[in-house]
């Protein structure tokens, strides 16, 4: 199953700048192994926003919720989650051209 996601991140204000460098580096490496897993398929950053809209895959919307709580940020996160399916016009280009749409 595929997911789109939307994640705000709310640090607390009073933070020193080395903490939230510190989560952020472990956030950064959980998601890089949430990507080496399959689970996280694109994220794109929120211009001017501590957010993001990403695309997850997983077996089920159990193990979806299981691995955005293992998050190092997930406690500060306000989540969205909408499931998704592939479009017509997807399969089309796919059946015209041998090949996914490149983007």
């Amino acid at each position: 199953m595929q997911f789109m996601v939307r994640i705000v991140v709310r640090l607390p204000g009073d933070w020193s700048q080395e903490k939230v460098n510190e989560l952020a580096a472990r956030e950064t490496a959980r998601g890089m192994q949430c990507i080496k897993e399959g689970k996280l398929r694109r994220i794109f950053r929120i211009a001017g926003q501590r957010a993001n809209f990403s695309i997850w895959e997983t077996a089920t919307p159990e193990e979806l919720h299981a691995t955005l709580l293992s998050l190092p940020m997930h406690p500060f996160m306000d989540i969205e989650v909408t499931p998704i399916i592939e479009h017509t016009t997807t399969q089309a280009w796919q059946a015209a051209n041998g090949a996914m749409p490149p983007f």
